[in-house]
């Protein structure tokens, strides 16, 4: 896999995929202004096809209705009231909490839609006339022309050309980026402003299936298919509302053998009280905001599925190149020969890449600022410098200035330019280039020629900079139970050097295409699911493997149907951040459902004894919280009910607070604050409202 930093424009800078994610996500979770516009759309999910897509908030949605119709036959029932206006309010915010997920995912796609314009395209014909077209009229394998200032029509390859393209209506970035043909950054998107230059671009994806619309998609929710777990967890959820519906239907039997009478409002409000209807209020919610979590980065997730399954990842593919080093090789130290300073050294070091642009040229300079001191001359050239080019034939560089010649470069050539002029290589030389090679890093070496004849002064050591806190992240991934591999081209050697610095598991180095694949294919006949990243044709079929496969924004077309997942960042770093994010989904959909049943339970204490202790003496001492009545307590009950949705909307949206520990550790947690909280939350707040409802007229 190449180095995945998008190309930069002129002026422009690389990006970071921080800024624009950071805005976003600082946004508001749950402000007046969202109810606000959530309001109208919870009150259309009132439609009963709308709500048949839950089972259990279809069972209260229907109580509501059946306790609606009852009470309509006696107007003059103040309980039997107050009973359906809560219980058309549990229905209503359990469409609240979902609405407002999905108007959060609506106000992205509306950015979007702006960014979606009708485009006129050029299309090349075989006879190299150019014709103009709708953007809606055009096929995939059509050729269309674009040069600066034009919009680009539809998804596809740059097949000629390279361009300067202006994506900031996608990823929120304003730096351009570079688009070419021939490469791993040739992919361009429908929508996106070419800035400079001629580009030729072949078509990939038919109208209406482009990246943006497929974006507008699913981040409004409407694609948003139902995970495997969160299938399991419907049914788990209908077959305790058919447990309870079944139970609710005997008590007027056993009722009548004692003699007391439930009146059918109480039976329904019980039944609405005792199925889990928090968890199942909240659980649309927390998946539309997982996928929120991943748009607020700039991460577009095919479905809800590859969302939890970044959450089980148990095998991490990292690439080297730009994920877990820098990207280009950095100076690290000056290591003389001996009888020449490291001040001697570096001085000739730096004077030799003053006119050097590259990446290792420029942290040449800086490390001789940093260490020694060494100021850059003034001007940036010596007067009278003449500075020798590098090139593949020679493979150094270097200058020619004040009676010196200064030469740096590969090891092999800067030695036979110090023999051709007569000099010798000390043998410390050797020894030192011989370390820096064993230890990964790369050697250049540094001779002068002047009034003492050629020498070597010493060896300048590059190295590939890991990431700074890489080695922290792998730890608390090492934590979380995932394991981490390097993928590399390089030489074994030089792999578990950068592994050992970097803190990586296991590294897999020379890896070819078909290594990745079957390592891949290995891992997963092993049981455990694997992520990895990777921008360019030679990486889908790794993608397409992986259970998680998150393309690069910047590769091909390929790689981003291969990927259940497209960074329009671009950044390989950001794979560990959607581990998080898919550990976050399901760690919340854990807890809130501990704390769901958890409230059922405590629930059921609370009610059964109020009602049925007038007739079996006995079941008074179970009645611990001493509601005021019946009455009271089935009202109590309701209204807790219906308030805890609402109480927990902004945690379903935020998500729980999601720390790198083991499995053990997080289940003792949520049975600790999520299952006691949810034992010993209804018994006060049920125990608060009663207060409340018994000094009511009509009620208490």
């Amino acid at each position: 896999m190449s180095t995945t930093t998008p190309a930069r424009a002129p002026h422009g800078g690389a990006r970071t995929g921080r800024g624009p994610s950071r805005r976003r996500a600082a946004t508001g979770l749950f402000t007046p202004r969202h109810l606000a516009a959530a309001l109208p759309e919870a009150f259309r999910k009132l439609d009963p096809r709308s709500m048949a897509r839950s089972p259990v908030m279809f069972v209260v949605w229907a109580g509501a209705v059946l306790s609606t119709v009852l009470t309509l036959g006696d107007p003059g029932d103040r309980f039997g009231w107050t009973i359906s206006a809560w219980l058309w309010l549990t229905v209503l915010f359990a469409n609240l909490a979902e609405a407002v997920a999905e108007g959060r995912g609506k106000a992205q796609a509306d950015t979007l839609r702006r960014a979606r314009t009708d485009t006129v395209a050029r299309r090349l014909l075989d006879d190299g006339r150019e014709e103009h077209v709708p953007g809606t009229g055009l096929r995939i394998g059509d050729l269309v022309v674009c040069e600066a200032g034009d919009v680009v029509p539809g998804d596809g390859d740059v097949v000629e050309g390279v361009a300067s393209v202006d994506e900031s209506a996608i990823t929120g970035e304003s730096a351009p980026v570079i688009r070419e043909s021939g490469g791993d950054r040739s992919a361009v998107t429908g929508g996106t402003r070419v800035l400079t230059d001629r580009i030729v671009v072949r078509i990939t994806t038919k109208p209406g299936e482009t990246f943006i619309d497929r974006m507008i998609g699913l981040v409004e929710g409407a694609d948003r298919q139902k995970t495997p777990n969160e299938i399991a967890l419907n049914i788990l959820l209908a077959s305790l509302t058919i447990v309870f519906l079944l139970a609710c239907a005997t008590l007027p039997v056993f009722a009548d053998h004692a003699g007391a009478r439930l009146d059918m409002v109480v039976l329904v409000a019980l039944l609405v009280c005792l199925i889990p209807t928090t968890i199942g209020a909240l659980l649309p919610a927390i998946g539309i905001a997982g996928m929120d979590r991943l748009v607020q980065r700039n991460v577009l997730a095919v479905s809800g599925r590859a969302v939890e399954a970044a959450g089980d990842v148990s095998t991490l593919l990292l690439d080297k190149t730009g994920t877990i080093t820098l990207g280009n090789r950095q100076a690290a130290e000056f290591v003389p020969v001996p009888g020449v300073t490291e001040a001697e050294l570096a001085d000739a070091a730096q004077l030799s890449s003053l006119a050097d642009g590259t990446p290792e040229g420029r942290s040449v300079v800086v490390l001789a600022e940093e260490r020694y001191g060494l100021r850059e001359r003034p001007g940036g050239e010596p007067a009278g410098a003449e500075w020798v080019a590098f090139t593949a034939q020679t493979r150094m560089s270097g200058v020619d200035v004040g009676g010196r010649r200064i030469r740096k470069g590969a090891a092999g050539s800067v030695v036979a330019w110090v023999r051709e002029r007569g000099g010798t290589v000390p043998a410390d030389a050797d020894r030192i280039t011989e370390g820096v090679s064993a230890a990964g890093g790369t050697p250049l070496l540094v001779a002068v020629e002047d009034a003492d004849g050629p020498r070597v002064l010493g060896v300048v050591h590059l190295k590939d900079v890991v990431k700074d806190g890489m080695p922290e992240r792998f730890a608390e991934l090492r934590r979380m139970g995932i394991r981490t591999v390097m993928v590399t081209g390089d030489n074994p050697l030089t792999a578990r050097a950068i592994a050992e610095e970097a803190g990586v598991d296991d590294v897999l180095a020379e890896a070819t295409p078909e290594d990745k694949l079957a390592l891949i294919k290995r891992e997963q006949a092993g049981g455990r699911l694997v992520a990895m990243t990777g921008d360019g044709t030679n990486d889908a079929p790794a993608l397409a493997q992986a259970d998680v496969g998150v393309a690069m924004n910047t590769g091909t077309s390929a790689a981003k149907e291969a990927g259940t997942m497209v960074d329009l960042d671009s950044d390989p770093t950001k794979l560990i951040e959607i581990i998080e994010i898919g550990k976050q989904l399901l760690i919340t959909r854990g807890a809130l459902t501990t704390f769901s049943l958890a409230n059922d339970v405590a629930k059921y204490f609370a009610i059964i004894p109020a009602l049925f202790a007038a007739v079996y003496p006995g079941l008074d001492k179970l009645n611990i919280m001493r509601l005021s009545s019946p009455d009271s307590a089935i009202l109590s009950a309701v209204v807790f009910n219906a308030l805890v949705i609402v109480a927990l909307v902004p945690l379903s949206l935020k998500g729980v607070t999601y720390r790198p520990v083991s499995a053990d550790r997080l289940l003792r947690r949520n049975l600790t604050v999520y299952g006691l909280g949810g034992l010993v939350a209804p018994f006060a707040g049920i125990k608060i409202i009663d207060l409340v409802v018994s000094a009511l007229p009509g009620i208490g």
